[in-house]
C-alpha cells in the first residue's frame, strides 16, 4: 500500500524517482566532523541540506529547466567514517567515489568537515592526469600538521597539493604567515576579490585553473550575514549571489569532474543556512550541464 499523502522521499530535492543507472550525478553524504577545531556539528550538514532540499521547488528559472530531470541525481546512503583515524576516513571517501567515477558519474559529496574533500581529490588523482583544484574558502587550510595530525580540516589544502599541483584558492581572509608567503601566488585574497567585478574574478580562477576541475566550497566562504552556520565563521565573506555568478561563469569553461560542499554547522531553529547550501548544491549541478 502507498500512502497518497506521503511526505517527498528521503533525498537529496526529494526525487520521487532515482535510478543509478541513468543519473549522471551522484550524491555521496559524510556526517563526518571529527577534527574539528572550533564549534562541532558539521556532522548534521549532509541530513540538513537534504531536509531543506525537499522543500525546494526544482524548476530553475535561471536556467529555465528542471534541472534534476535533465541531469538525474541519485543520492546515496550517509557513509560512516572510520572511527579508528582521520587518514581511514579519507580513504573511504577515496574508495567510494573511485567506485562511482568507475560508473562515469559525477560525483557530488556533502560534508560534514572539510577534509572530506581530501578523499574527494584522491579519486579524481587516479582517473584523471590533468585536473585543477578550484578551493572556495574563508581560510587558507595549508597548515602541514594541526594538532598533531595531518588529516585536519585545517590542512585540507596541504594534503591536497600533494595529489594535485594546480590549486587555487579563492576568498581567502584568514590564513597563517608561513601559508601566505609560500602560495603567495595561489591564492585570490577577499580584500582584493571586492574591488574586483564578477568577470574580473572568473577570468583569474580561468587563468590559474585547468580544463578538467573539481571544485571544494567551505560555506563560510560565504559572508556571516547570509551564512552564519558555520563552524569557524570569518566575517567579510562573498555573497551568495557573487559566489552563483562566479561558479556560473567558470563552468562555462571548465568540465566539472568532481565537487564537494563542507562546513555546514546547522543551527537549531535556523532553516535558512540550510535552503542557502542545497539551492548552491542544486545551481552547481546546473551550470555543470547546462
Amino acid at each position: 500500500m502507498k500512502i497518497l499523502n506521503a511526505m517527498p522521499p528521503y533525498n537529496l530535492f526529494g526525487l520521487e524517482e532515482q535510478d543509478y543507472d541513468s543519473a549522471k550525478v551522484v550524491v555521496l553524504p559524510i556526517p563526518y566532523d571529527s577534527t574539528s577545531t572550533y564549534k562541532v556539528g558539521a556532522r548534521e550538514g549532509p541530513r540538513a541540506i537534504i531536509e531543506a532540499s525537499r522543500s525546494m521547488e526544482l524548476y530553475n528559472e535561471e536556467l529555465g529547466e528542471v534541472t534534476s530531470d535533465k541531469v538525474g541525481i541519485f543520492t546515496l546512503e550517509e557513509l560512516a567514517p572510520d572511527f579508528n583515524s582521520p587518514e581511514g576516513t579519507v580513504n573511504r571517501i577515496a574508495k567510494e567515489v573511485g567506485l562511482i567515477l568507475d560508473d562515469k558519474k559525477l560525483p557530488i559529496l556533502l560534508g560534514g568537515e572539510h577534509t572530506i574533500a581530501v578523499g574527494g581529490v584522491r579519486a579524481i588523482s587516479k582517473k584523471y592526469r590533468e585536473f585543477s583544484v578550484l578551493h572556495m574558502d574563508a581560510h587558507a587550510d595549508s597548515r602541514d600538521e594541526f594538532f598533531s595530525t595531518k588529516y585536519c580540516h585545517a590542512c585540507v589544502m596541504a594534503r591536497i597539493r600533494e595529489t594535485c599541483g594546480s590549486c587555487y584558492s579563492v576568498g581567502i581572509r584568514s590564513i597563517d604567515k608561513e601559508s601566505a608567503k609560500r602560495h603567495a601566488n595561489e591564492m585570490l585574497y577577499m580584500k582584493d576579490m571586492k574591488n574586483m567585478d564578477t568577470k574580473k574574478i572568473v577570468d583569474k580562477i580561468l587563468k590559474n585553473t585547468k580544463e578538467n576541475l573539481y571544485i571544494t566550497i567551505d560555506l563560510d566562504v560565504l559572508d556571516t550575514g547570509e551564512m552564519p552556520a558555520t563552524g569557524t565563521p570569518e566575517p567579510g565573506g562573498m555573497r551568495y549571489d557573487q559566489l552563483l555568478a562566479v561558479l556560473k561563469g567558470v563552468l562555462k569553461e571548465r568540465k566539472l569532474v568532481g565537487a564537494d560542499i563542507n562546513e555546514l554547522n546547522p543551527i537549531p531553529g535556523m532553516v535558512a543556512p540550510n535552503v542557502l547550501a542545497a539551492k548552491l548544491v542544486y545551481n552547481i549541478i546546473g551550470y555543470a550541464f547546462d
